[in-house]
């Protein structure tokens, strides 16, 4: 991702669902959501746990850069493990599976990001705040450690 520490949040999060093909809300009011895992599609339920993670989600995959490739997903998956997931079991949940899935593809880069995520906090010690989205990319980088 560019160096966008000065662009507000909401434009950051609004280019990131269409440079992703995540559509204008990020797909959070599918029911299904489908995942590609190289060539295979890989549908499984958009469950309100799942949404309620996926929101702070995408905003670490912005404020860190990975991207959401298989091996981008590896590595934000090692971060925010290391960083801590708090309460959000579906962030545990399907943290751990990508995590599997990038030490055998990218196993460098996801030592990398799990080294980092040890040094910087995720928003999992909190809810989703609408708020945040007029703050800076900057300002949410520093509120994590990211800096």
């Amino acid at each position: 991702m560019l160096n966008n520490d000065d662009m507000p949040l909401r434009e950051a999060r609004a280019r990131y669902f269409r440079d992703n093909g995540f559509g204008a809300d990020g797909g959070y009011a599918k029911r299904w959501v489908k995942v590609k895992l190289g060539p295979v599609p890989v549908w499984f339920p958009n469950t309100a746990a799942r949404r309620r993670a996926v929101g702070l989600h995408d905003l670490h995959h912005i404020a860190t850069g990975y991207q959401t490739d298989l091996a981008g997903e590896g590595e934000i998956a090692a971060w925010e493990l290391a960083a801590g997931c708090g309460h959000y079991v579906a962030a545990w949940v399907l943290n751990i599976a990508a995590l599997a899935m990038g030490l055998v593809i990218a196993p460098r880069r996801v030592a990398a990001a799990w080294a980092r995520g040890r040094r910087t906090r995720t928003l999992y010690s909190q809810a989703f705040d609408d708020r945040w989205l007029g703050e800076t990319v900057g300002a949410l980088r520093a509120r994590l450690g990211l800096g």
